[in-house]
């Protein structure tokens, strides 16, 4: 089983900084990529941006890239997210992910509990 838990999220004023970190636990061999999404209050989830597992390829949303970038740790399972220059738009709760690779294809199978992460202007 596959757990995942986030640590990192809090207030920050805009144009700060917040590094949120992800602590994966379970087998990864079937692990493609993992990564992060948000979702803000009355909006749908959304993807922010993910980091292949083996190969560490990075894809990034427009509305985060080049102020977020995003890492992995494959001897210790963590994934990290930096992002600077927030934006109040950022404000969310921030949830880890991985997805993995099926019998049908690729599914964001495993999810974490999310980080809050507000941004004030």
């Amino acid at each position: 089983q596959v757990q995942l838990v986030e640590s990192g999220g809090g207030l920050a004023q805009a144009g700060g900084s917040l590094r949120l970190s992800c602590a994966a636990s379970g087998r990864t061999s079937t692990w493609y990529r993992i990564g992060w999404f948000r979702q803000a209050p009355g909006k749908e989830r959304e993807f922010v941006a993910a980091i292949t597992w083996n190969v560490g390829l990075v894809d990034y949303a427009d509305y985060v890239k080049g102020r977020s970038t995003i890492s992995r740790d494959n001897a210790k399972n963590t994934a990290v997210l930096q992002m600077n220059g927030l934006k109040p738009e950022d404000t969310a709760v921030y949830y880890c992910a991985v997805e993995i690779i099926t019998m049908s294809g690729k599914d964001w199978a495993y999810w974490g509990q999310g980080t809050q992460v507000t941004v004030s202007s």
